[in-house]
Parts: structure tokens; sequence; C-alpha cells
């Protein structure tokens, strides 16, 4: 279970690292190893890119502020790196958008210790005697050689859990948001907060059980707290916060019932 919901996290954050994981210019030779990908770019001209000016940018648009002018030099120095990877990753892939991201200022270490690790904890169990249920064989006939539901309205905008052990939450949610559109013809953009703050639920003779917030959750359990709450919020009316707040579960606001 740890593994796959570490596979989850890391799935759900893939899209969000492409263009954003990069090194500092102090960098040591040890790291470089460890992120070959770095040394393809931390040779390319820094003056073309106008480091300075995007950094200053960057910290107006997410609020940025340093202790003290060292830190925030080395900030800048990472920043630049990542500048360079994304200038990079732009030429090699021109049908991707890569530029500043709010990580933009962090290296790949960090990253990975802030939003890749997995939450060590008491994840929640299966309740004794359950059984998963066997997928249903469906005919492949006459079937197109591709499919993305992307295009045809089904799937929501790329979603940022942060710190919080919320991926139960978003992978309940995303599924949800697919239901609805197939059975409403509209895409609605569903509460994760709502489960992170209100799906507490317990069976007594199981402890282990219940989903707990930031701290780790199943999806079959969070369908079995949808159905007792009659449904879900929208993300505009519960938003998330990435961290584990009172209930604010208001039922005259249901969105997916």
């Amino acid at each position: 279970m740890a593994r796959l919901r570490l596979r989850l996290v890391a799935g759900a954050l893939l899209l969000l690292v492409l263009a954003t994981a990069a090194a500092a210019l102090s960098m040591g030779a040890e790291e470089f190893e460890e992120d070959p990908l770095i040394e393809q770019v931390v040779g390319d001209e820094l003056g073309e890119l106008n480091a300075e000016a995007h950094f200053a940018g960057f910290e107006r648009r997410f609020g940025r502020s340093y202790r003290d002018a060292d830190e925030r030099a080395y900030r800048l120095s990472v920043f630049s790196a990542n500048l360079r990877r994304a200038r990079r990753h732009q030429r090699l892939d021109p049908s991707a958008v890569h530029g500043v991201t709010k990580f933009s200022d962090l290296t790949p270490a960090e990253f990975r210790d802030r939003f890749l690790g997995l939450r060590r904890g008491s994840p929640p169990e299966l309740p004794a005697g359950s059984e998963p249920h066997e997928a249903p064989i469906l005919p492949t006939d006459g079937l197109p050689t591709d499919f993305d539901w992307r295009e045809h309205g089904a799937v929501g905008p790329v979603k940022d859990q942060g710190s919080c052990g919320s991926c139960w939450s978003f992978s309940t949610s995303g599924a949800l948001e697919g239901a609805h559109y197939l059975a409403t013809g509209k895409l609605e953009v569903l509460s994760e907060q709502q489960m992170v703050d209100c799906d507490h639920e317990c069976d007594p003779s199981e402890p282990r059980s219940c989903d707990s917030g930031c701290n780790g959750g199943l999806m079959n359990t969070a369908f079995s707290y949808i159905m007792k709450a009659g449904g879900l919020q929208s993300e505009k009316d519960y938003p998330y916060a990435g961290k584990d707040n009172t209930c604010k579960f208001d039922k005259s606001k249901l969105l997916h019932k």
C-alpha cells in the first residue's frame, strides 16, 4: 500500500516537476553526478536569459522574501539554473511549455524532500474481510488506436497537493469529475479539501480503516464518506488549503451528488 501511495504522489506531481527541478550554480561535483541533466545546461551563456529581471518578477508574483542578501543571491543562482534548464527543454520540445513556476527557486533535493517524499505514519488499511472487486472484462472490438479524454473535456486542470499527504483525495475527486462529466456532459472541479477536513469516519473495530487528512487515506473509504455526506462541494466553494483544517462542509452547496 505504501508503494501504491508513493506512485500516486509521484504521478500526481510529474507534470509539475518537468520544468522546475534544477540545481544551483554552486552545486558540487557529487550533486552533478546525481542529476546529469544539470550538466547539460550549466554551461549555457547566462546573459541572454536576463535572470535577474525574471527573478524580480518571480519574487513579486509568488511573494518571495529571503532572510538576507546572501540567501537571495543563492536563490537567484538556483533560479538561474532552473531557467537555463527550462530554456533547453523548450528548445528540445517546442510542443510543451516550460518556464517559471512557484518551484523555480528550489533545488532538486529540496523539491524531492518537500513534495515527493512518502509521509510516514499509520496508513489506512482495508477493513478485515474486505475483498477487492475484479474489473469486468469488456469487449475490445472496434476501439480507436488512441483516445485522450483531455481532448473530450473529461479531465480537469492539473492540481498541486503541496506537502500534504492528500493524494487519496485527489485520486477520488479526479475519478468523480470524470464520472460526473460522462453523466452530465459538464466538467466540474470538485473539492479535495472537503475530504481532507471532513472525512474522518472510522469503524470502531477497525481504527486504521479511516481516512486521515494530510496523513493519508484510501479512495474506497473516501467514496463511502461521499455517499454518507451526500456529495462533494466544488473547489471554488471549498478551496484547497494543503493542510488539515476544521470541517466547513455546507450541504446546501453540494455539487456532486
